[in-house]
């Protein structure tokens, strides 16, 4: 009777070792599995972060392409409309218009778009901007230093710099609210129109220089 209790705890006691056994391989193999995991997890955070970086330089990369292109148009219109071309053969500027024409229909054929991701108020305040810079385009030849005034205050309001002059409150707060790529776009446009206009205002100064030289000639004569 005693041999067979003893039997049975032993019995009983090996069937608990086993299973604890086969429990600990359980654990074991969970615990392999979820290292496992945890380095197949963490290699594919590593390859994600570097593919984020790869494609934010590619953004920055079109985003470049675009202005480069802005910048070949802008310098092409800008020697087409020159005074220098005013001042040559009749010939000659046919010749240059027409490498002009060609080069500015070749930078055209290069289609590069970057697409701002934007929430609903940021694409509101984009329209807006856009709107309080065109009523001022559409006034430009009603009064050109008026639109320039206005213009430099809107370009203030982009800047980090100290601005030269007042700047536009109401167009800054608009600004605020719009995307960061759109925001970097509203100033260049801003640059742009300025800079055109500042070339426009020398070719006026350059030509009623002119007309007054040629006037003075005339008198000259005359006398």
């Amino acid at each position: 009777m005693a041999q067979a209790k003893i039997s049975a705890k032993a019995s009983e006691a090996a069937a608990q070792q086993q299973q604890q056994q086969q429990s600990g391989g359980q654990l074991r193999g969970r615990f392999y599995r979820s290292t496992s995991m945890a380095d197949r997890s963490s290699r594919l955070l590593e390859n994600l972060d570097q593919l984020e970086l790869r494609v934010e330089a590619f953004r920055d990369a079109a985003s470049a392409m675009e202005q480069e292109k802005e910048i070949l148009l802008e310098m092409i219109h800008n020697i087409q409309n020159s005074q220098d071309m005013r001042h040559i053969s009749e010939g000659e500027r046919e010749e240059l218009n027409l490498t002009a024409n060609r080069l500015m229909g070749r930078t055209l054929t290069v289609e590069v778009s970057v697409e701002t991701i934007r929430n609903a108020q940021q694409q509101e305040s984009l329209q807006h901007a856009t709107k309080m810079i065109d009523e001022i385009v559409n006034k430009l030849l009603d009064d050109l230093e008026d639109a320039k005034i206005r213009l430099m205050s809107l370009y203030g309001a982009c800047t980090s710099d100290v601005p030269a002059g007042p700047i536009d409150q109401k167009f800054q707060s608009v600004v605020i609210g719009c995307a960061i790529e759109d925001q970097k776009k509203i100033k260049r446009r801003l640059e742009t129109l300025l800079r055109n206009l500042e070339n426009s205002e020398k070719s006026i100064t350059l030509l009623e220089h002119q007309k007054s030289s040629v006037r003075q000639s005339c008198n000259s004569k005359q006398d």
